[in-house]
């Protein structure tokens, strides 16, 4: 049953949700990130959550890295002397950085919604931390009831398997048919991202709901196009009673080289010029609206806004803003 006619309803669906009944009517070659070694934070809770109108929200961190040379990443284009600056006038190191990899999950009232798998089977020997993140809100990975992969490389599905068995037994999955359709004909002698498709991917092929953008995975969860990271990279509006967030998956992979120089070009983009104008369109908007965005690799919890300056963009974490619920709503001043 597609994801965008019914959710499954279950008992453990009801159990996680606390609720009954029907549920509502609404799916490059170079290979750098994949093979960091990720270390345990200790920095940081595994979750964060929170109320999104009648949804809640969970930000899981399933893991993160520390690597030097970031120039080799980021602004592969920019001269030494440019990087150098750009680091030192936002206060952080040109010769290494921390990475972060955050799934989201989003409870709708009638189902859970999960973009992303993380590392999982990437980790090894140390495994990614999403089950475990899951499981400190009560969540296990039967309760799933729809996987979203926003794009197919490998820290984003590197936990959709166990051992050969699916992580989420219970759950169908979405994506964008373009981005699909390339790495099926890639083939998994290509790279990292394309054996790990080949493995995790590629089995639960008839689960998947292929949707294309301005299609919904849920009712109040819509697709939006952003290609250039890979072919159909796709990312998420989520709105519930009138309130927004956006989740923005890899258009910005760093939380300065890629949004206060959104055309400094990145390794891990496939179409290098697409990404840049892709990054300048999400977050101009996310920027004129003011909506609150979630990036997969922004520094845990990954949650803020940003700030159009300049030629670029300013990263503004969150601090208790989205914590209020629907008060500072409520007690707005006429």
């Amino acid at each position: 049953m597609s994801s965008r006619d019914f959710f499954k309803l279950s008992r453990r669906s009801a159990l996680a949700l606390g609720a009954g009944g029907l549920l509502a009517t609404g799916m490059r070659s170079t290979e750098v990130a994949a093979e960091i070694p990720i270390e345990r934070s200790n920095q940081h809770a595994p979750a964060t959550e929170f109320q999104l109108g009648e949804f809640k929200v969970y930000a899981f961190l399933d893991g993160t890295f520390v690597a030097e040379h970031p120039q080799d990443t980021f602004g592969m284009d920019q001269t030494s002397e440019v990087f150098d600056k750009a680091s030192h006038d936002h206060f952080i190191s040109s010769t290494k950085f921390r990475g972060f990899f955050t799934p989201v999950l989003v409870n709708t009232g009638n189902g859970l919604v999960l973009f992303d798998s993380g590392r999982g089977v990437l980790s090894q020997p140390q495994s990614g931390n999403l089950l475990k993140a899951l499981a400190t809100a009560g969540i296990r990975p039967g309760d799933i009831d729809v996987v979203v992969l926003t794009h197919m490389h490998a820290d984003h599905t590197g936990g959709l398997m166990q051992n050969g068995i699916p992580t989420f037994a219970n759950a169908t999955y979405v994506t964008n048919p373009i981005e699909f359709n390339y790495w099926e004909k890639l083939g998994p002698a290509a790279n990292q991202s394309a054996r790990v498709f080949a493995e995790n991917v590629l089995p639960l092929k008839d689960k998947f709901d292929f949707i294309n953008p301005g299609d919904q995975v849920v009712p109040g969860i819509t697709a939006i196009e952003a290609y250039g990271h890979t072919p159909g990279h796709t990312v998420y509006s989520v709105e519930a009673n009138g309130r927004k967030l956006m989740l923005t998956a890899d258009t910005a992979n760093h939380f300065v080289w890629s949004l206060a120089y959104p055309d400094w070009r990145v390794v891990f983009d496939i179409d290098k010029a697409r990404a840049a104008e892709t990054r300048r369109r999400i977050f101009g908007m996310i920027a004129e609206e003011r909506i609150p965005f979630i990036g997969y690799h922004m520094p845990f919890p990954a949650l803020g806004f940003v700030e159009a300056v300049g030629d670029g963009f300013r990263f503004v974490p969150a601090t208790y803003q989205l914590q209020l619920g629907n008060e500072d709503e409520q007690d707005r001043p006429e």
